[in-house]
Formats: structure tokens, C-alpha cells, sequence
């Protein structure tokens, strides 16, 4: 009997340890906090050597660290599971979790996004980043809620100007009878309206063989465009007509479902990738222009933006006329400069 006491006591003992050392290799873990354990998957179109597809694969690393491993994030790139239209439709059925898309395509789900699509509605970067980082972007980000997702934070994408095959742009004149591809945005197409040139909507990664086959004329985007579109570029030109963010957006179900603490740990470690980019991203403008003139790009500094901004005014009357929300973002935007 004496034996048989000992034996239970040394099980026993060997059970404790054994349950001890589970907790200690997951004591913070989501088992041990009561909390829901979440594997998101965050879709985007840019290649994996993109500094956004870097900014946010290292995001996940500190996302899993600050929640302890209650949350990863697997990042799915190269337009995988489809457009960025698409992308935000499968957050909404449920068959996505999260996404990174242009604050353009946005403006296709909710109107008041177009804002950020208004050209020159930020007098410069430093008023861009002073929204983007403020009150503004924050109620922006909540428009869409009901819709089934709502933005998380911001990525600079910065200035979007006009770059062609053939011919320089230095006024609203020179786009004249110029065929220019532009994103499925409505407020892109009435800027060229505006401006006297004519639009073409088509995905980004049709733009080289349109180009090289003359089918448009040239585009618009920011400068790192150079990388995918300097061999049938020309001309870059420096107009700036809009600075348009990229923004990460989430599941409002999945959102929701988080505990107070994890959703902590995702805004937090969001805020800082947003600031830590601002500065990967004008590296990676840099680099990408260096390339592009050794190709032979010439880029045009001498452009006439108070032409361009006289010619974009119709748009800013027509908002003022026909949607009064998004021109309420248009006066909160431009009275905080």
C-alpha cells in the first residue's frame, strides 16, 4: 500500500508538471485568455518585392507579437483572389477578412470617399499627411462599417501625375485629343473631363501592352509606376493632381468579435508601419526614379499647377451642387491646412 501511495503521489506530481509546462508555452496565448483566436488573411495586388507588400508582412509579424498569437495575418499578393473591387465583395460575403485597396476604389462603395480622389483637395504632402494621420481619416474610416468592413489605417502612396509615350504635359492643353488610362473611379474620369483629355478605364496591369500597342496615350499614377511602365514611357510629369492613400481594410464582423485587447494591438501596431512608411515609401520613389531615367524617362518639373487647378475647379461646384457629403470632407479637408 505504501508503494501504491507513492507511486499515485509521483503521477500526480508528473501530471501537475505536465499541465504546468503547457501553460508556460502558451500562458499569454489566447487559450489562456480567454480570447478568440483569429487566422485573417489580408489580399492585395502588388508583387512581394513592393514596399507595401514589405511594410505589411512585417505588420503581421508585430501584429502576432502584440496579441500574444491570438492574431495572424497570412498576406495574399499579386491580385490572387482578384481585383481590389473584388476583394472588398469577398470581405462582404463573408470569404475575406481583409484587404488593401486605393482609397479610390473606396469611393465605388461609399461616395464620401471620392474626397481623397478630388484633384489638388491637399495643397501639399505635409497638409496630406495632417489629414491622414488626424480626426478626418478616422470618421472616414468608419463610413463603411454597415457595409461590412471599415478602414484600419493608411498607407502613402504618394502624388499621382501623368506620364505619357510621347508627348510632354506642362498645362491642361497638352492633354488635348490624348487618350489617358485611368482607374474605375468616376471622379478620375471627371477629372479628365475637366483637364480636356478623354479616359480610359482599364486594370493597371493592362497598362504596358495598351501603351506599347498605342491603344491609350499614356495613364496617371504615382511615380513607382516607372517600374512596371518606364520602357513605353516617355514623360513623367509632375502635375500632381491628386494624392490618393492606400487603405487597409478589415471585416466589421471580424472587428467586432475582437476583444478590446486585440483590437488594441492591431491599431497600434498599424499606426506605427503607417509612420514607418512614409519614409520607406519616399526611398522607394527614389530608387524607382533613378531606374527610370537610366532608361531614359525624362521627368517634367516645369508644369503650370495653377492651370491644372483652375481647369479641376467644375468639379469642385459640381460636388458643391449634387453631393453635399462629400463636399462637407472637401471643406474639412481644406480648412485643415
Amino acid at each position: 500500500m505504501k508503494v501504491k501511495k507513492i507511486l499515485a503521489a509521483i503521477l500526480c506530481a508528473a501530471m501537475v508538471l505536465a499541465l504546468c509546462a503547457c501553460g508556460g508555452n502558451s500562458g499569454n496565448s489566447a487559450a489562456s485568455t480567454g480570447e478568440k483566436s483569429f487566422n485573417l488573411r489580408l489580399a492585395h495586388n502588388l508583387a512581394e518585392d513592393h514596399a507595401v507588400h514589405i511594410a505589411m508582412t512585417a505588420w503581421a509579424d508585430a501584429v502576432k507579437e502584440a496579441s500574444n498569437g491570438s492574431i495572424t495575418i497570412t498576406i495574399i499578393p499579386n491580385g490572387t483572389l482578384g481585383s481590389e473591387s473584388d476583394c472588398i465583395q469577398q470581405i462582404q460575403a463573408g470569404q475575406l477578412e481583409m484587404t488593401k485597396v486605393s482609397a479610390g476604389t473606396l469611393g465605388n462603395f461609399k461616395k464620401e470617399w471620392n474626397v481623397v480622389s478630388v484633384p489638388y483637395v491637399f495643397n501639399d504632402k505635409d497638409h496630406y499627411y495632417k489629414v491622414m494621420d488626424g480626426e478626418i481619416a478616422q470618421d472616414m474610416y468608419k463610413l463603411t462599417e454597415a457595409d461590412g468592413f471599415l478602414g484600419l489605417t493608411w498607407l502613402d502612396s504618394g502624388s499621382r501625375s501623368f506620364y505619357t509615350a510621347n508627348t510632354p504635359i506642362r498645362t491642361p492643353a497638352d492633354l488635348n485629343g490624348l487618350m489617358i488610362r485611368t482607374m474605375d473611379s468616376q471622379m478620375a474620369i471627371d477629372m479628365m473631363t475637366a483637364l480636356g483629355g478623354a479616359s480610359k478605364v482599364m486594370g493597371y496591369g493592362d497598362i504596358f501592352t495598351a501603351m506599347q500597342n498605342h491603344n491609350v496615350d499614356g495613364a496617371e499614377n504615382n511615380i513607382t509606376a516607372m517600374r512596371d511602365h518606364a520602357d513605353v514611357t516617355k514623360y513623367y510629369c509632375f502635375d500632381e493632381h491628386t494624392r490618393i492613400p492606400d487603405i487597409i481594410v478589415i471585416s466589421s464582423k471580424i472587428w467586432n468579435e475582437m476583444s478590446d485587447a486585440q483590437r488594441q494591438a492591431m491599431t497600434t501596431t498599424a499606426a506605427e508601419m503607417t509612420e514607418n512608411y512614409k519614409d520607406a515609401w519616399a526611398a522607394f520613389e527614389d530608387e524607382v526614379r533613378t531606374a527610370a531615367e537610366q532608361k531614359g524617362v525624362e521627368f517634367i518639373t516645369d508644369v503650370d499647377t495653377a492651370a491644372f487647378q483652375a481647369a479641376c475647379q467644375s468639379i469642385y461646384e459640381n460636388l458643391k451642387a449634387n453631393d453635399p457629403d462629400t463636399y462637407a470632407f472637401v471643406e474639412r479637408i481644406q480648412n485643415a491646412a
